[in-house]
Formats: C-alpha cells, structure tokens, sequence
C-alpha cells in the first residue's frame, strides 16, 4: 500500500502517518454537543472523519475511532430550561437524534462514544493535577481557570501569539480570572443547574476539560490522530494540548487534523450565525432511499481541507452524478473479487486517498472507471468501481432499488398500463402516462426487447 501522509495542523506540512503502536491507530474526534439536530455544516465534518477511519482501515490499521458526546454544556442547560424539560432528558433525544442522522449518511458507528457526563471524576483528577503543577487557580467566585501564561508554547497550535490576543472574540472576560486569557476548568454551581460534588466545591466542568479526560481515558496518550472542524483549533484544541501536556500527557497527540467549513451562499454556515439548514431538513426534501447517500456524495467529493459552497442546486449535481454510476452498476452486474491493487485505476485511487485523503482525485478515478465499464461492459471493472466506492461508503445499495428510489406509485402498473395502450395503438395513452410518471419524478428507459426499465429522477 501506498504511504500514507496527512496534514498535520501543528507543523503545518504533511507528515507520514505513523502511530505509535505499530499497526494500530487511536483516532479521536471532537463530537457533537446535543442540545439541537445537527446542521449540514457539522455533517461534513462527522462524515469527513467516518471517511478518515473506513480509509485507515483500508490501508490494514486496526483502528480504534472515538467520538465524544458532549451531554453537559451551557447550551444543553439553557435549551433544556427554554423547555422546561431535565438536561439530561434533552441530551438523550438530541444524542439519538444524533445517531439517526449519522446512519442516514451512512457513517459507521465508532468504537467508543463517551459521554461526558461518564468522565467527571477524570476530568477533577486531572484538575487537581493541573493545580498541583501550578496550572491551574481557584478564583474567589468558586471557579477554577487554567493559568495560560504559565504553560509554555501556548498557541503552538494555532499559532497565536499570547501578546497578540485579546480578551473577546471567543475569550468571556470575567473580574474573576487573573488573565482574560484563562479558561475554565470547572464551573461552580448555580441555582437551577446540574452539580458534581468536588473538593473544589459542588459545580460542573469546563468544555475542554472534557475532551482532554476522555482522550486520554480511552485510547491513552499520545493520541495518534486528532480531528475536529477547522474553527475548534482555537481554542479548543490549543486548550486541550495545554490540558494534557500541562499535566504530563507530552505529546498530547501526534496529528492534528482540521476540516474546512461547508459555506451557505460563501458565508461560514454555523447556528450561531442563523443561515444553516439541519441535515433533517435537507433529507426531508430528497428521496428517502438516495437522499443520505446524495448528502454524503456532496461532502466528500471536495477537498476536507477545502470550502465547500452549499447550493440545492450543488446537492442536485451531486444526486445526479450518483445516479450516473448506480445506472452504471445497474447495466453490468459487479464481479466479487477483492480489489486488485495492481490494476492502473485502483493504484492511482489507492496513491490519491493515502496523500491526505485527496477525494477529488479519487473521485476523478471512480468518473474514469465508470466510462471503462460503460464502454467495456466487463463485469469486472463493474466490481471494481463497486469495492473502490465501498472504501468510501458507496455504491452498496441494489442498484435496481436506488435508482427506482422510496416511490409511493405503483410505477410497475403504469408501465404495463402502457405498455397494453402501445399494444392497441393508443399512442396518445402511452405517451400521457409517461408524462405522468415524469411529472412523479420517474424516468422510463425502453430497452430492447419491448422491456422497460425505470428510475427516479
């Protein structure tokens, strides 16, 4: 297999991948915060790293993939006092809502999903050791703050100069902290919300505790690859390094790995902003059979490391180039043979995704393969595309039953309907009950023979 290299967001240069245990890899992904349905944007990012695993897989690691569930947040608190309802009782629904969304996309469950609700007994050792380092204070209002300026290399991640930044942005000046620039490790308690019990008094954790206690709690440290969206690098993942190498986890992890934001008319989409569109609203409006899988064709197909602009208009391009190689698929049935990582085609696909998991190239592959098993007809480029695209979670679905999709008309009794009106010469019949079934979204294709064949538009 070709050597894989990936974007290290730390030295800023592609480096080959090597973990730490030889033919094992620990991949650690920054998850969802469940206190509403994910949007599209935050889809991208799930889906970019299921791709990242379903590929070091493929490439022989034996790959443990963990992604976090944040359960306990402000916004979980505020959205669940809005309801009246417990925290908790959001967090569930949010978190199975979650996991719905996640297998409409097709993403593979992970090996591990802690909650961190599960973790904050690791989260105060690793507090208290933090504080013994002398990295960590407790503030007269019951808090306590990570001490930025005592821990050297702070900002190496993003690379922010501690000079240069400001309380603002993303930093909440509070009269309690010694320096705008620390953060809180744990929260005291406040009326109305949920408490743990402490030596530092009853409270909660800080958000990027979290991930620094689980990381290390089920996959050890060092963390051989470390994902999120491009906007956690700061401060998020500069706090979890300061976390964990603060307390004496160095390195804290060996990659560092960022994907870039999905745009809503060339603007950052986030809820923060308000221009986003849930990915429940989206596969609402698409064919319940094709509609995840279309999702997940849009996302991958551009660079991780690359904006992406969102547009109907680019999610329908993407449904119709899927349909192309399931029509494809279709015409010549796949042969079942494992890949043939000599062949050509396979070989390039193979040298594109292990240089930083280049999906554009590859996709330009899976175009090249398709036109050779159009043209060629040979079944075995058919099961060639079909285990290639499998490496990315494609072209798995019957073909029959893709391209007909979740049609609620019984197409098959309009076909014969038709095809009886052709037999008495009633051409104007037939030609009105096609029109009716492309008015419905259907597509007849007349084959030889007198048979018909039929897909969703």
């Amino acid at each position: 297999m070709s050597e894989l290299t990936i974007y290290n967001t730390l030295t800023r240069a592609k480096e080959r991948f090597v973990p730490h245990v030889a033919g094992k890899a620990g991949l650690y992904v920054c998850g969802p915060t469940v206190y509403d349905y994910i949007h599209i944007g935050n889809a991208r990012t799930f889906t970019t790293f299921d791709m990242v695993a379903r590929w070091l897989r493929t490439v022989g690691l034996d790959v443990t993939y963990v992604r976090n569930v944040t359960d306990i947040d402000d916004k979980i608190i505020d959205r669940a006092n809005e309801r009246g309802i417990p925290f908790r009782e959001l967090a569930e629904s949010m978190a199975a809502a979650f996991n719905e969304d996640c297998a409409r996309l097709k993403l593979l469950a992970p090996d591990r999903e802690p909650r961190a609700t599960k973790y904050v007994d690791a989260m105060l050792g690793l507090i208290e050791t933090l504080e013994t380092k002398g990295l960590a204070y407790r503030a007269p209002n019951g808090d306590v703050y990570f001490s930025v300026r005592d821990f050297p290399g702070y900002g190496k991640l993003s690379r922010r100069n501690l000079d240069d930044l400001r309380a603002g942005e993303r930093v909440a000046v509070e009269t309690a902290k010694k320096d705008p620039l620390d953060f809180a490790l744990w929260k005291s308690a406040k009326p109305g919300e949920p408490s743990w019990s402490s030596k530092y008094g009853d409270g909660r954790p800080g958000w990027h505790i979290e991930c620094s206690a689980m990381a290390a709690a089920e996959l050890g440290t060092p963390v051989d690859l470390h994902g999120g969206a491009v906007d956690l690098t700061f401060p998020h993942h500069e706090n979890e390094i300061a976390q964990s190498e603060g307390a004496g986890h160095t390195p804290f992890t060996r990659c560092w790995m960022h994907g870039a934001f999905l745009n809503m008319d060339s603007e950052k989409m986030s809820k923060s902003l308000g221009n986003f569109f849930t990915l429940r609203e989206i596969l609402a409006k698409l064919d319940p059979v094709r509609g995840g899988e279309t999702v997940r064709f849009f996302l991958l197909r551009g660079h991780y490391r690359s904006e992406i602009n969102y547009t109907w208009e680019t999610l329908e391009d993407a449904g119709n180039t899927l349909l192309g190689f399931y029509t494809a698929l279709r015409e010549v049935a796949p042969a079942n043979a494992p890949i043939d990582w000599s062949h050509p085609l396979a070989a390039r696909f193979r040298a594109a995704m292990s240089d930083d998991f280049d999906t554009p190239v590859a996709f330009a592959v899976l175009h090249e393969l398709r036109g050779e098993v159009n043209r060629t007809k040979s079944a075995e480029a058919a099961g060639l595309l079909k285990a290639l695209g499998a490496t990315l979670g494609f072209f798995q679905t019957d073909p029959d039953a893709f391209l007909k999709g979740g049609v609620e008309l019984d197409v098959e009794a309009k076909i014969a309907e038709r095809k009886a009106a052709k037999a008495a010469k009633d051409f104007g019949r037939a030609d009105a009950i096609r029109k009716e079934l492309e008015a419905a979204g259907v597509i007849l294709e007349d084959k030889p023979g007198g048979n018909t064949e039929w897909r969703r538009r």
